[in-house]
């Protein structure tokens, strides 16, 4: 790796890192200013549990409502945090010196942490459009999202530096594997519903966008790891990287933005 790539991939990481904030900033202005809807839009996240009834002498559910989930500003949220990620791996030099360090060694732990975070702020949104409104539901789909991408890092730092043949793909499988658990979820609640026709066109949308980038994430890792052609180069599975975040992200930030203003 010379130092007129990674040169070129900090400018690449700028770039990138401005889209997704004007992106941010625009959904902002949208939320609050133009379509009023989608500020309005908030979600009662509510807790279960345990209740005694003292006339029948038994337990039965209780249910109590929490706080209302600012849906707008989290769907921005997830562009921001994008766009942070990409403006600390390039502005400050410290982090551009341990950035560029990793990526000699075939890992970048930054992406895997924006990935953890940013991506399970995501998931739990589109877990509410489908009627996922209990906390200890949310908080177990956001953790085990997470923990998929940190078994991503995992991955990279297990494998930094090994032949093709060397490569360890136990932390690949069991991501994957934590990676379906919060779908699991999210379509017992879809198909929960008597009459699908009656599911909005943009809840299909989202579930096949995702699901087309939960399987290109998985896909570039395997070609970098499987060291097909161009994924020879790490830093080409980088790009890659970026590439498919910024063009998921969009297009799924817009869906679930636009589909929280549907009837």
């Amino acid at each position: 790796m010379n130092e007129g790539t990674l040169k070129g991939l900090r400018k690449f990481n700028l770039i990138m890192g401005g889209i997704h904030f004007i992106q941010g900033i625009l959904m902002v202005v949208l939320a609050f200013v133009v379509i009023r809807e989608a500020a309005e839009f908030t979600p009662m996240i509510v807790q279960y549990f345990q209740d005694f009834d003292p006339v029948e002498q038994t337990l039965v559910p209780g249910r109590s409502d929490l706080f209302e989930l600012p849906f707008g500003i989290l769907v921005a949220s997830f562009l921001f945090i994008s766009a942070g990620a990409h403006f600390l791996i390039s502005l400050p030099k410290k982090t551009n010196d341990i950035y560029n360090r990793d990526l000699k060694q075939g890992i970048n732990k930054f992406r895997w942490f924006e990935y953890a975070l940013s991506s399970s702020i995501m998931i739990v949104l589109i877990a509410t459009l489908f009627g996922v409104y209990d906390i200890g539901s949310l908080i177990l789909i956001f953790i085990v999202n997470a923990a998929m991408n940190l078994f991503g890092l995992d991955m990279e730092q297990l494998n930094a530096g090994k032949e093709k043949s060397e490569v360890n793909w136990g932390p690949f499988v069991w991501g994957t594997i934590a990676g379906l658990a919060p779908w699991i979820v999210i379509i017992t609640y879809m198909v929960g519903l008597a009459d699908l026709s009656q599911v909005p066109w943009f809840v299909w949308a989202i579930v096949g966008t995702y699901f087309v980038a939960f399987n290109t994430f998985p896909v570039n890792m395997i070609l970098q790891y499987l060291r097909v052609g161009k994924w020879k180069d790490y830093l080409y599975g980088e790009r890659t990287y970026i590439v498919l975040s910024l063009v998921a992200k969009s297009i799924l930030a817009w869906l679930v933005f636009f589909g929280a203003l549907q009837p």
